[in-house]
């Protein structure tokens, strides 16, 4: 399993939210390239790069940080937040990102996801299912639907996308563990990759996840644990590769 050390940026800076809620944030570093360079400098391999303003207003406001992560540090970034048409999505291809995270609109734009996917390739574009109560929450996590979970994979693996990233709304942030269970429910169902974010407090929560054995689970989206040094990037790089 892979790590991919989370910067979420909100107001120009990298913070985390709790459970999702944009009013309780904290802010851990003014500027998103320095995290970002922290977490490559103690060995992080891969960044996951989320454009919280994006997420709220509907199209990508943090390209240019976008642009600087990814043209400074040499390693793969994923970005979402705010990519709601095939126009975003390709400037946030050009701006360096080397896969994009489809979110909210790949369930409510018609035709977008399946159009993102020809144009650029399976490879290269995640959609991201976020659930809060067992169903399914857009519009950056403000907006809960009625999908569940499972008809949500489905449907969406019929459409061509087979790699996911989830995320329980409720666990995130809240150092508390992910629920095993569930996310051994949601990586037998996938038909792809399944990336997990959500809760991770301590090393223990990685060697529970990769104590799963689902080989459809390839990596984990930590943030606030490794803000708040409960654990080092090179140790949760251990655990998952063990």
């Amino acid at each position: 399993m892979n790590l991919y050390p989370a910067v979420d940026i909100l107001d120009g800076s990298a913070v985390r939210l709790m459970k999702g809620d944009f009013d309780a944030k904290k802010v851990y570093d003014e500027d998103p390239l320095d995290a970002a360079r922290g977490w490559v400098q103690d060995g992080a391999e891969y960044l996951h790069v989320v454009d919280l303003d994006g997420a709220k207003s509907g199209a990508p406001v943090n390209l240019e940080h976008l642009r600087r992560i990814a043209g400074e540090l040499g390693v793969p970034v994923q970005y979402g937040g705010g990519l709601r048409s095939a126009r975003a999505v390709s400037d946030a291809l050009a701006a360096g990102a080397a896969r994009v995270i489809l979110g909210t609109a790949a369930f409510t734009q018609a035709g977008l996801l399946e159009h993102v996917l020809a144009e650029h390739g399976k490879e290269r574009v995640l959609v991201s299912v976020d659930v809060r109560g067992g169903h399914v929450t857009t519009a950056g996590w403000t907006e809960t639907t009625e999908i569940t979970t499972e008809a949500v994979v489905d449907s969406l693996a019929e459409r061509g996308a087979a790699d996911l990233v989830f995320t329980n709304v409720d666990r995130d942030g809240m150092l508390e563990g992910p629920d095993l269970e569930e996310v051994r429910r949601v990586a037998k169902a996938v038909k792809g990759s399944l990336i997990y974010s959500g809760g991770i407090g301590q090393l223990a929560d990685l060697e529970g996840l990769a104590g799963l054995g689902e080989t459809s689970l390839e990596g984990v989206i930590v943030g606030k644990a490794l803000y708040e040094r409960r654990f080092t990037v090179a140790q949760a790089k251990e655990v998952l590769k063990a």
